[in-house]
């Protein structure tokens, strides 16, 4: 029997994989694009959803970027951020690492110390006013090479935001080695910041070993393609590092051809964590809720089954012991109450 709607949508949850940009709902972007008309980015929410379509990795790319483009100001960063937050809580989302790419906005002209302020103003307000805690990943855009590299890792060892947790690496993965980035991830996790690069989703095994050698990744980015190598599942599920897993979106960008050929149960049966996630939710026409309704039908789960899930988030995420004990209890507590019922 399938596990109720509701109680997913009730779940306390932590998602781990969700990006700042790509979270803004289409009322949010319709408003950026009226504020900025030389964009190509439709103003009327409906012709968004005919936009948000994508023929393969390299259009979604194309489009998310002109999204990005949007964001030129430090008001337009704010108004973003507390607003994605809002959209968190609405789905219960009590714990999120927001992947946030600093480079967009200060090539754009937007001073780094003003985007960090912009982003840390959202955050307070978001936990005081709606009770979601966020986090932050600052991410290098590997399609703009080094240079964003070193941007990024100057801002995230300068201004000393206080919410960032982690160091990632985004973009398009063919033709964007992971072993050229190792000295910049050096850097990051020497000033205490822990390593999420994406590996392995339109590219194969070995992107998930570069990622695992030379950027000493704790968490790997999607990891589609790990199933491809025995030797590599064995790996992640012995040094028990999670993949967070995104099953839509890897439908939407082409990275796996139909929801039913997913690769989500053969990770979890080779004993690897998997933690649920929505990536760009409102580009792809998802939201966290949905993706934990694709899981618990990929992998044929109870209500017991889906909070385990939400629970492994909660683990695999860099909240301190305090606050991971807390939720924690509370999934354990709502999901004994939905049961008594």
């Amino acid at each position: 029997m399938p596990v109720p709607q509701p109680f997913i949508d009730g779940l306390p949850k932590a998602e781990l994989h969700v990006h700042h940009v790509g979270s803004a709902s289409p009322r949010i972007v319709s408003a950026l694009a009226a504020r900025h008309p030389d964009s190509p980015v439709p103003t009327d929410p409906e012709a968004l959803a005919d936009y948000f379509v994508f023929r393969d990795f390299a259009h979604f790319i194309e489009v998310y970027l002109s999204v990005v483009d949007l964001i030129r100001d430090p008001q337009d960063v704010r108004l973003l951020t507390y607003e994605v937050a809002r959209d968190m809580a609405r789905q219960n989302i009590r714990y999120a690492e927001l992947t946030v790419t600093p480079y967009s906005s200060t090539r754009r002209g937007i001073p780094d110390a003003a985007f960090v302020e912009a982003i840390e103003d959202a955050r307070k307000a978001a936990e005081a006013e709606l009770g979601t805690v966020l986090r932050w990943c600052f991410d290098i855009p590997g399609e703009a090479g080094l240079e964003s590299a070193e941007e990024t890792t100057r801002i995230a060892i300068e201004q000393q935001c206080e919410g960032l947790v982690s160091f990632g690496l985004g973009g398009p993965e063919i033709g964007v080695s992971r072993p050229q980035f190792k000295p910049f991830f050096d850097r990051a996790i020497a000033a205490g910041l822990h390593s999420v690069p994406h590996a392995g989703e339109t590219t194969g095994p070995q992107t998930i070993w570069d990622a695992l050698t030379h950027l000493r990744a704790e968490r790997i980015g999607h990891g589609t393609s790990a199933v491809r190598d025995p030797r590599l599942l064995e790996h992640l599920a012995e040094h028990r590092i999670p993949l967070e897993v995104c099953p839509t979106s890897n439908i939407a960008t082409r990275a796996v051809p139909h929801l039913d050929e997913h690769p989500l149960k053969e990770m979890v049966a080779a004993g690897v964590p998997v933690t649920i996630n929505s990536d760009d939710p409102p580009m792809f026409g998802t939201d966290l809720n949905t993706e934990y309704g694709i899981a618990a039908r990929l992998l044929d789960l109870d209500e017991t089954g889906v909070a385990a899930l939400a629970k492994n988030a909660v683990e695999a995420s860099f909240l301190d012991a305090a606050g991971k004990a807390r939720l924690t209890a509370e999934i354990d507590a709502y999901t004994a109450e939905w049961l008594g019922r």
